[in-house]
């Protein structure tokens, strides 16, 4: 995955993102909460060399000398000859190792200085503990410097004449009592809760990802069935509560994309169009029934004779979405009880409708039985177009024999939910029956921004388009139902 389908990732899951972004902030203010306030105080040194102030040479010898030497005596600040007469001296709960760790020394290079920084807890104390690492520190230097004599001896007895050190050092800066704490850093807990939060998210959704089976482009579902993607329905939150999105003058682009799938199915099986069309998935969920709908709907607005028939005898929801009787339908006829043409309603004056009718206890065998096949083509001898709407495909074996009476199937995806794996079992599982698919419908898929469609024009709120027909017979019925119009 390139830098650019990765950012898609990222937006696409911008709920984890954000709210690992939120425990990332969230966590590093707790640090910084949490911190006990550290103060640092600094002290620093001199070192000088003890010559002869009107011998040049000395001089410069002496400054060549003290040189070499500052950095050796910047590693013996935090040694126990220092911090032990420190922790002595200033009654500290400390031990000598622990007040060595919170010392620092450093010399500059090309300098005869020593900079010694001391944190603490409390600032005064951080002041007291440089001041007196300072003035130990000076005195364990000069008394490693001191060179020792041999004894002299003197009338009979044993004398030895010491030896002032070569060096001594001076402060330069006493330690001042420190105002604000150098630790926590808020800003730099904040930067730092950002980041590890941003490498959560990245972890989180880089699982996520390599986990997630679903289909997520319509380019993904034709690769993976290498069956033709007739239709890519948008995702619309107002699907949820209105199935029917081609209203009598819609312009919406969830309509728009019907229209298309229409036009595709129609153009895709020009010489043996199917009369008789089972839309199904493989699981529930998917939007077949809202497939169903809305194909019936666009076929019927192309000027076709459209029959939609509920075959879903398990939770059949074809009535409800019209607002139609459910008792007397599909199951009705079945039984011997009515005549199809009895039983079918009409659906806004645009659509007939043979809802599902009383559930019955054994749909599978009503499904697959000879009856069916019967009612079927009778319908297609009295409708251009049947269009069906079954049961899922993989949890219930009813449209198995459903799709054999049929002249074609519609397999309807939906976006991020159907799984790889149930795709091709569904798939296959047609494929073995010998049943003709005719493709996919992918539904739910990514919305397009702004109002123009995705083709690249879209329409004004004074704009009424006219549908865009197929075939030659329905632009003649268009121009009938419209004249004035034309195609756009």
């Amino acid at each position: 995955m390139d830098l650019r389908g990765y950012l898609k990732v990222l937006t696409r899951r911008w709920q984890t993102v954000l709210v690992c972004l939120v425990l990332g902030i969230g966590t590093g203010q707790a640090v910084t909460a949490l911190t006990t306030p550290v103060y640092e105080a600094r002290t620093q040194l001199f070192v000088a060399t003890r010559t002869g102030v009107d011998n040049s040479n000395d001089l410069t010898q002496g400054q060549a000398f003290s040189q070499a030497r500052v950095q050796s005596y910047a590693a013996i600040v935090a040694t126990r000859r220092v911090t032990q007469p420190v922790v002595r001296e200033l009654g500290l709960k400390y031990t000598p190792e622990e007040l060595a760790s919170r010392i620092t020394a450093e010399a500059p290079i090309n300098t005869v200085l020593i900079n010694i920084t001391v944190r603490d807890t409390v600032p005064a104390r951080a002041a007291r503990i440089a001041d007196a690492v300072a003035e130990q520190f000076s005195t364990a230097v000069e008394k490693l410097e001191t060179p020792k004599q041999a004894p002299v001896p003197l009338r009979g007895s044993e004398e030895s004449k010491s030896v002032a050190s070569p060096v001594s050092l001076r402060a330069t800066q006493q330690a001042s009592i420190p105002e604000k704490p150098v630790s926590p850093n808020w800003l730099l807990d904040l930067a730092a809760g950002l980041l590890g939060g941003l490498l959560l998210a990245a972890g989180i959704v880089s699982l996520r990802e390599a986990l997630d089976t679903t289909i997520k482009t319509s380019d993904g579902l034709g690769e993976l069935t290498s069956l033709p993607v007739l239709g890519s329905i948008p995702y619309d939150r107002s699907s949820v509560r209105q199935r029917i999105a081609l209203d009598s003058d819609s312009t919406s682009v969830r309509a728009e994309a019907f229209r298309k799938l229409r036009a595709n199915l129609q153009f895709a099986q020009v010489d043996d169009r199917p009369r008789v069309i089972v839309v199904t998935s493989p699981v529930p969920g998917e939007g077949k029934t809202t497939t169903s709908v809305n194909l019936a709907l666009a076929l019927a607005d192309a000027g076709m004779r459209t029959c939609l028939v509920d075959a879903d005898l398990r939770r059949p929801s074809v009535a409800g979405t019209f607002g139609l009787v459910q008792d007397a339908g599909l199951t009705t006829v079945l039984i011997g009880q009515a005549r199809a043409e009895d039983v079918v309603q009409e659906a806004g004056g645009r659509l007939t409708v043979l809802t599902s009718g009383a559930l019955p206890p054994n749909p599978t065998e009503l499904l697959a039985s000879e009856r069916l096949g019967e009612v079927l083509r009778e319908l297609a001898d009295t409708y251009d177009v049947v269009v069906v709407d079954s049961a899922p495909m993989l949890p219930v074996a009813d449209t198995i024999g459903l799709a054999q009476l049929a002249d074609g199937v519609l397999l309807v995806v939906r976006a991020s939910k159907t799984g790889r794996d149930q795709i091709r079992s569904a798939a296959e599982l047609l494929n073995r029956t010998g049943v003709r698919i005719l493709g996919t419908v992918f539904s739910m898929a990514p919305t397009f921004k702004g109002k123009a469609y995705g083709y690249g024009y879209g329409y004004s709120s004074a704009e009424v388009p006219v549908p865009r027909p197929a075939i030659a017979h329905e632009v003649a019925a268009e121009a009938a139902a419209a004249p004035g119009t034309g195609e756009k």
